[in-house]
Protein backbone atom coordinates (compact mmCIF):
# COMPACT_ATOMS: atom_id res chain seq x y z
CA UNK A 1 0.00 0.00 0.00
CA UNK A 2 1.26 3.53 -0.53
CA UNK A 3 0.33 7.15 0.57
CA UNK A 4 -0.05 9.12 -1.90
CA UNK A 5 -0.43 13.22 -1.77
CA UNK A 6 -3.31 14.74 -4.15
CA UNK A 7 -0.63 15.57 -6.86
CA UNK A 8 0.71 12.09 -7.37
CA UNK A 9 -2.54 10.13 -6.51
CA UNK A 10 -4.12 12.26 -9.39
CA UNK A 11 -1.34 12.47 -11.71
CA UNK A 12 -0.36 8.50 -11.58
CA UNK A 13 -4.17 7.85 -12.00
CA UNK A 14 -4.11 9.99 -15.20
CA UNK A 15 -1.55 8.00 -16.40
CA UNK A 16 -3.13 4.77 -15.18
CA UNK A 17 -5.02 2.93 -18.02
CA UNK A 18 -5.41 -0.58 -15.45
CA UNK A 19 -6.96 1.99 -12.72
CA UNK A 20 -10.41 1.21 -10.81
CA UNK A 21 -10.93 4.44 -8.50
CA UNK A 22 -12.38 2.59 -5.44
CA UNK A 23 -14.79 4.52 -3.03
CA UNK A 24 -15.17 2.95 0.58
CA UNK A 25 -17.30 5.52 1.92
CA UNK A 26 -21.10 5.32 3.04
CA UNK A 27 -23.80 5.89 0.62
CA UNK A 28 -24.97 9.06 2.36
CA UNK A 29 -21.51 10.19 2.21
CA UNK A 30 -21.53 9.83 -2.06
CA UNK A 31 -24.66 11.22 -2.40
CA UNK A 32 -22.67 14.59 -1.70
CA UNK A 33 -20.41 13.86 -4.41
CA UNK A 34 -17.85 11.82 -5.79
CA UNK A 35 -14.68 11.22 -8.10
CA UNK A 36 -16.30 10.73 -11.56
CA UNK A 37 -15.94 6.79 -12.70
CA UNK A 38 -15.37 5.77 -9.36
CA UNK A 39 -16.86 2.16 -8.05
CA UNK A 40 -18.25 2.29 -4.13
CA UNK A 41 -17.99 -0.16 -2.00
CA UNK A 42 -18.73 0.81 1.84
CA UNK A 43 -16.28 -0.44 4.11
CA UNK A 44 -18.52 -0.78 6.83
CA UNK A 45 -20.21 -3.38 5.52
CA UNK A 46 -17.52 -5.78 6.87
CA UNK A 47 -17.60 -9.07 5.70
CA UNK A 48 -20.02 -7.44 2.68
CA UNK A 49 -17.17 -5.36 1.50
CA UNK A 50 -14.28 -8.52 1.90
CA UNK A 51 -16.97 -10.01 -0.56
CA UNK A 52 -17.58 -7.76 -2.94
CA UNK A 53 -13.42 -7.32 -2.95
CA UNK A 54 -13.26 -10.82 -3.59
CA UNK A 55 -14.98 -10.31 -7.38
CA UNK A 56 -12.18 -7.52 -8.47
CA UNK A 57 -9.49 -7.94 -10.57
CA UNK A 58 -6.52 -8.45 -8.83
CA UNK A 59 -4.15 -7.48 -11.65
CA UNK A 60 -6.08 -3.79 -11.41
CA UNK A 61 -4.27 -0.80 -9.74
CA UNK A 62 -6.85 0.57 -7.47
CA UNK A 63 -6.52 4.47 -6.48
CA UNK A 64 -9.12 3.93 -2.95
CA UNK A 65 -10.35 7.19 -1.13
CA UNK A 66 -13.07 8.03 1.74
CA UNK A 67 -13.83 11.18 3.56
CA UNK A 68 -10.77 11.39 4.95
CA UNK A 69 -7.80 8.99 4.25
CA UNK A 70 -8.56 6.51 7.43
CA UNK A 71 -10.92 4.12 6.15
CA UNK A 72 -9.25 4.36 2.85
CA UNK A 73 -5.72 3.38 4.56
CA UNK A 74 -8.01 0.39 6.21
CA UNK A 75 -8.95 -0.58 2.93
CA UNK A 76 -5.37 -1.04 1.31
CA UNK A 77 -4.11 -2.74 3.79
CA UNK A 78 -7.17 -5.26 3.44
CA UNK A 79 -6.59 -5.27 0.06
CA UNK A 80 -3.06 -6.11 0.46
CA UNK A 81 -3.86 -9.05 2.91
CA UNK A 82 -6.33 -10.35 0.10
CA UNK A 83 -3.57 -10.50 -2.49
CA UNK A 84 -4.19 -7.06 -4.61
CA UNK A 85 -0.36 -6.17 -4.73
CA UNK A 86 -1.41 -2.36 -6.39
CA UNK A 87 -3.82 -0.69 -3.87
CA UNK A 88 -2.93 3.37 -3.57
CA UNK A 89 -4.38 5.38 -0.44
CA UNK A 90 -5.65 9.42 -1.28
CA UNK A 91 -4.13 11.11 1.64
CA UNK A 92 -6.32 13.40 3.24
CA UNK A 93 -9.63 11.70 1.03
CA UNK A 94 -12.10 13.17 -1.04
CA UNK A 95 -12.50 16.54 1.99
CA UNK A 96 -9.32 17.40 0.56
CA UNK A 97 -9.68 16.56 -2.74
CA UNK A 98 -9.25 19.44 -5.72
CA UNK A 99 -10.32 17.32 -8.26
CA UNK A 100 -13.26 16.71 -10.45
CA UNK A 101 -16.27 16.14 -8.68
CA UNK A 102 -19.79 14.62 -9.93
CA UNK A 103 -23.04 14.51 -8.10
Amino acid sequence: MADLSQEEWASRLEKDDNAIILDVRTDTEVEEGFIPNSVNIDIYKGQGFIDELEKMDKSKNYYVYCRSGNRSGQACAIMNSLGFENAFNLEGGFMNWEGEVAE
